[in-house]
């Protein structure tokens, strides 16, 4: 689900609802604005563009604001210059920590508190790979280091990394048009050629983290009084089906590389000029490039219902392919790291929202886990896909 920043901005969500009208034009060329407004607002899990925009009127303003004392401290240990204003909460926290803004005289910086992150390679390679991706041509924050040259600090009992931030606006979201899918194929084409060496394929992709089946959640949950219980017991044999898939495709998956590895439309922004800007490196870490491709397609061509944007599945293996001279081979093989994902995700959303005690945040938990349990993609979404790209990559 797609989560609202700290001080969220009505001109921004109707930039993604225009952003998202192109994309739903691919495959339906009589949507509408309005069409597009009611899909943004079911991803950000509301009823409707109405109760979303009461959401914005509702916590605009109220973005957190952290010590004066620490956003001094941050901005001296990595020489950001003299602070001008407050330090400000982005986003509510999520996997890796919080994200800030700082404004010092010598321009706006973005920082990512590190409070729950979990590397899967470290700091150091995540950046080289920033870096040799950046002297590619793909657009990215750039990484700022400590006086004392570190990527990583520990700052008023925070870890904390600084980045550099082009003007762009918000995250985009799926399914996108063909020309900015296109787009991403090339990112991922630039990337995967760099060829970076990795010791393994992320385990997130590889590993069942949770040793609880679907159908254990779901009595979990019905036990428990959840509200999205039932969505949890509709959700549970497709989950079980993509599971089953994943076991049946075990096999020789091809070398890894060191690549972005959540290149999604929540890691993507576009530019004033049109460009695409890609975020969110700190999970960095290895996939065959055959599986980045297949979860990429997942990610961004495939509608909230559903449906499968045969245009922009195409437009991004295209534009793969134009940057990297030719496309791996794609089967449903091909999806085990992104079914693999996927189930871990949605354990780790189920359970967060069985744990979290009742008010403002476990009203948002279980908003989040309805939402995801009513949006899985299935084994079909996967043959369509397939069955999209499969002239293309021939």
């Amino acid at each position: 689900m797609k989560t609202l920043p700290d001080n969220p901005h009505l001109d921004h969500l109707r930039q993604q609802a225009k952003d998202l009208l192109a994309g739903l034009r691919d495959t339906d060329p009589a949507a509408t604005l309005a069409d597009a407004q009611a899909s943004l607002a079911g991803q950000y899990g509301f009823r409707g563009w109405t109760d979303l925009k009461a959401e914005v009127d509702r916590v605009r303003g109220r973005a957190d604001v952290a010590d004066p004392e620490l956003a001094r401290a941050v901005a001296e240990r990595y020489d950001l210059g003299e602070v001008t204003g407050p330090m400000r909460a982005l986003a509510r926290p999520d996997d890796m920590g919080r994200r800030w803004s700082l404004d010092t005289d010598r321009g706006r910086w973005h920082l990512r508190g590190l409070d729950t992150w979990w590397p899967i390679v470290d700091a150091e390679t995540d950046t080289a790979l920033q870096e040799a991706a950046a002297a590619a041509g793909v657009l990215l924050p750039t990484p700022v280091r400590s006086r004392d040259g570190a990527v990583v600090e520990s700052v008023g009992g925070h870890r904390w990394r600084v980045y550099t931030w082009p003007p762009s606006g918000p995250a985009l979201a799926a399914p996108a048009s063909a020309r900015v899918t296109r787009a991403v194929g090339e990112v991922l084409a630039t990337v995967h050629g760099l060829a970076l060496p990795v010791e393994r394929t992320c385990p997130w992709h590889t590993t069942r983290l949770s040793g609880v089946t679907w159908a254990q959640w779901a009595a979990r949950a019905e036990a428990g009084g959840a509200a999205w219980a039932p969505a949890m017991a509709a959700a549970a044999p497709v989950l079980t089906d993509l599971e089953a898939l994943r076991d049946s495709h075990a096999g020789a998956d091809g070398e890894p590389v060191l690549c972005h590895n959540t290149l999604g439309p929540a890691n993507a922004r576009r530019t004033r000029d049109g460009r695409l800007l890609i975020v969110g490196w700190e999970h960095a870490g290895g996939q065959p490039p055959h599986w980045e491709l297949a979860n990429a397609l997942l990610d961004w061509a495939v509608e909230p219902g559903g449906g499968v944007n045969v245009a922009g599945a195409r437009a991004l293996v295209d534009g793969y392919r134009a940057t990297a001279g030719e496309v791996p081979a794609l089967s449903l093989a091909s999806f085990r790291g992104a079914v693999t994902s996927l189930a871990n995700y949605v354990a780790g959303e189920v359970d967060t929202a069985l744990a979290t005690p009742p008010g403002e945040q476990r009203r948002y938990a279980d908003r989040v886990v309805h939402h995801v349990l009513t949006h899985l993609a299935t084994r079909s979404t996967l043959e369509r896909l397939l069955d999209a790209v499969t002239p293309v990559h021939r």
